[in-house]
């Protein structure tokens, strides 16, 4: 339980991808409120250095790293970092991503490896070097953003449904894994959420007709907000869900309940 007058993840060092928009913001400023020692990474130089000071002129340690997680040795200096400045790693969410729309037809297989390098493969390597730190200190939280389109199908999402669908094996796998040696690793799957890449939706041909019928696809009639998801990635992440791994749990508005 959180100890009182002290945050969810008092003290915990954790580090956050892709955390210069979106989820991966919020959720770095939740993490920071929630008292967390943070590391914050993105390929996206001058936003996240902004929210770096942000977070810091509030008090909180923030590390910042520049890179891709699809690049094996950004990947592996993004946890380095944190180890190295915080003297471990407690948390990971595994949040870089990207977001491509087409169906199969419009979809190429350049835009398939771009998202499968992006969305599977970087969240394997930030996984895999997070796990390699957390060992020796005892264990650690990993929380992965999966998505309803890593759950269920939907149309125009030929490429990013199935990268988000090894967001949810890996999750499994990796909990089933890593369980007894302190390990815990879950995931959120998302409805849509009111990111930056779905602010854009409205400027391009028939996006506004596309973002209203993604809302009436929503049992409670919109989309979500970014730190709707972040306050279930903070609780995933810290020993209030000391029992809980392998789960993929939907914030979703009721999506996936119909």
């Amino acid at each position: 339980m959180v100890t009182q007058g002290r945050g969810l993840l008092y003290g915990k060092s954790a580090l956050v991808t892709g955390a210069a928009s979106g989820i991966g913001r919020a959720t770095a400023e939740l993490f920071a409120r929630e008292g967390a020692r943070l590391t914050a990474t993105d390929i996206q130089s001058e936003p996240l250095l902004g929210l770096a000071d942000e977070l810091r002129q509030n008090g909180t340690e923030v590390e910042t790293v520049i890179g891709d997680v699809s690049v094996e040795e950004d990947a592996r200096r993004m946890i380095r970092a944190a180890a190295d400045r915080f003297g471990r790693l407690d948390v990971l969410v595994a949040n870089a991503g990207i977001i491509p729309l087409g169906d199969a037809t419009e979809m190429t297989a350049a835009d398939w490896d771009e998202v499968m390098a992006i969305d599977g493969r970087g969240m394997f390597l930030t996984c895999k070097f997070a796990i390699e730190a957390m060992v020796p200190t005892g264990g650690g939280a990993i929380v992965c953003i999966s998505s309803i389109s890593g759950l269920a199908g939907q149309k125009r999402q030929a490429a990013y449904g199935p990268a988000k669908f090894v967001a949810t094996g890996l999750t499994k796998h990796l909990a089933v894994e890593w369980a007894d040696r302190g390990i815990r690793v879950n995931a959120v799957a998302p409805g849509t959420i009111r990111t930056e890449r779905v602010k854009r939706l409205p400027e391009e041909p028939g996006g506004s007709e596309y973002l209203a019928e993604i809302e009436r696809m929503h049992p409670m009639g919109r989309i979500g907000e970014p730190a709707e998801v972040a306050t279930a990635i903070a609780f995933l992440a810290s020993d209030d869900a000391s029992f809980i791994t392998g789960a993929v749990l939907p914030v979703d508005g009721g999506f996936l309940a119909q």
